[in-house]
């Protein structure tokens, strides 16, 4: 989409975590540690100098290990958090699917949660009643939409979040591991919806440990590890060469943390 401009752009993005040395279980002993000052802490720099600039349509997928810096990416670009250092800008109406459960009440019906949901969203009641015979097919939870969702696996919540979210095409949608939870035959009907809304020029962010599901659903890869970004590419291109660093033996120190470190 040469020409089309940047809906998300990040620009030298890092954030830091102050963590302490060691455990504290209540605030009292908080402070009497704060008081004796043996209060020690450590920086964990979970993102390190990221640049990224996504266009309208653009299918970004990220990858990484556990603890490579994927959600907190996500989060950075949802407005959860705030980076240490960086900028980020972000245009359009975007829409975060980061936790199962987001903008749900566990004692109310499905129905009530696709209203309530919606409204969180920004959506007015008219047009959410005009969507939900919609959003209720398509999730495929017809026979449960009217029991308490206190009631529903971690699937069925997985449904109705994506169902609320894309029933509407956003600018920009964020997911983080959602499609994971869910039966192939959803998973799939998933994918055929990214790939509708992306050709109407919503931009994804998808993160997923599923190699498979990223190189179907994107067509840029961004491999994290422990903050850095060791590649950003063709997805075929990132899923192979991460592929083939997992078939390496892993070294008992890697450099990385002090890399991440070095590069403040």
């Amino acid at each position: 989409m040469a020409g089309a401009k940047s809906v998300i752009r990040l620009r030298d993005v890092s954030v830091c975590y102050r963590l302490a040395n060691h455990r504290i279980s209540s605030f009292k002993e908080w402070m009497i540690q704060l008081v004796r000052r043996n209060l020690q802490h450590r920086d964990l720099w979970a993102l390190s100098q990221i640049d990224i600039e996504l266009e309208p349509g653009d299918r970004l997928g990220v990858l990484g290990r556990n603890g490579a810096g994927k959600s907190t990416l996500l989060k950075v670009i949802g407005g959860v958090l705030r980076p240490t250092t960086g900028s980020v800008e972000v245009e359009g109406r975007l829409v975060p699917l980061l936790a199962l459960g987001t903008g749900f009440d566990a004692e109310l019906t499905g129905l009530e949660n696709i209203y309530l949901n919606a409204l969180l969203l920004g959506r007015r009641r008219a047009e959410i009643d005009e969507r939900v015979p919609e959003i209720v097919a398509f999730s495929g939870l017809e026979d449960f939409i009217h029991a308490p969702i206190r009631n529903y696996s971690a699937g069925m919540i997985a449904r109705l979040g994506f169902s609320v979210a894309t029933a509407w095409r956003p600018d920009i949608i964020l997911i983080d591991e959602v499609l994971a939870v869910g039966d192939a035959g959803f998973r799939q009907r998933c994918l055929d919806r990214l790939e509708e809304l992306c050709e109407r020029r919503c931009t994804v962010v998808l993160v997923s440990h599923s190699d498979n599901q990223l190189l179907e659903a994107c067509d840029r890869g961004l491999w994290l590890d422990h903050g850095l970004c060791l590649a950003d590419g063709p997805i075929e291109e990132v899923v192979g060469a991460y592929q083939e660093a997992q078939l390496r033996p892993a070294p008992e120190e890697t450099g990385l943390e002090s890399e991440a470190a070095d590069r403040q």
